[in-house]
């Protein structure tokens, strides 16, 4: 297990100078974002090189690229702005053999047409419209040899504060399905007991699948305060993780 970071943490426009920083931090892996090559995170268009520079800065500065960001609201009402994130997704999917990562981070999105990560009555339903299944399936039919993997929000289709294995996981039903775990993010106010319950109970469920663990403090007053202020056991996620054989396999 490796401590990474995201590379969009560092200001920058160029991967080699953002890189750089990443490395002279003290990290070896970043998960990295198009916006550190001066491009929109879900860029329209990638110009020819771009993703190849990425990866002589990543071997130049000694920084593996863990993953490639690619959010995008995939259940957004309108199909339009939905429509408009896969073919945006595509587009990363087509640059990534040219990236050092095989790794592309999702989100399930929520039903709020402002806001991606706010919480919407139909984002636990099932209703059409709401987080039917086409439309899960279509990143996982790209073609490229590129892994995709989503993580799980409390405003997703995914969270939950009693945890079981989405049923999502199954009527996809691809290989190249994984998960990125974000436990700061399956609860709001909780007690230490039940909060160690609730990451446990996760990482039991979805440890064949983990590629990539996240890790945030957050209260329901504020999406991230600083490290330590908040609620999350670090030293309980990292060891369940441990315990669990959550390497990363992608």
């Amino acid at each position: 297990m490796r401590l990474s970071v995201f590379a969009k943490t560092f200001e920058g426009t160029s991967p080699g100078p953002v890189l750089a920083a990443v490395s002279a931090a003290g990290f070896s892996t970043a998960q990295y974002n198009m916006a550190c090559s001066g491009l929109p995170s879900m860029p329209d268009a990638i110009p020819d090189g771009v993703a190849s520079a990425v990866g002589t800065a990543a071997a130049a500065a000694h920084v593996e690229i863990a993953a490639l960001s690619g959010t995008y609201n995939m259940i957004h009402p309108d199909p339009a702005e939905r429509a408009r994130g896969h073919r945006r997704l595509a587009v990363l999917a087509a640059a990534a053999a040219a990236l050092p990562t095989r790794l592309i981070t999702l989100c399930t999105g929520s039903a709020t047409p402002v806001d991606q990560w706010r919480g919407h009555p139909d984002n636990l339903t099932r209703r059409p419209g709401a987080t039917s299944s086409p439309r899960w399936r279509r990143p996982w039919r790209l073609p490229s040899a590129t892994t995709s993997c989503w993580g799980s929000s409390p405003s997703s289709p995914m969270s939950s504060t009693r945890p079981k294995k989405p049923g999502l996981i199954d009527e996809i039903a691809s290989p190249r399905l994984a998960i990125v775990l974000d436990p700061a993010n399956l609860f709001e106010t909780e007690t230490l007991e039940r909060q160690r319950d609730i990451v446990s109970a996760a990482i039991d469920l979805l440890a064949d699948r983990i590629a990539m663990g996240h890790a945030k403090d957050r209260t329901p007053a504020v999406a991230s305060p600083r490290r330590g202020k908040a609620s999350l056991d670090y030293p309980h996620y990292l060891a369940r993780l441990k315990a669990a054989g959550s390497t990363g396999r992608w």
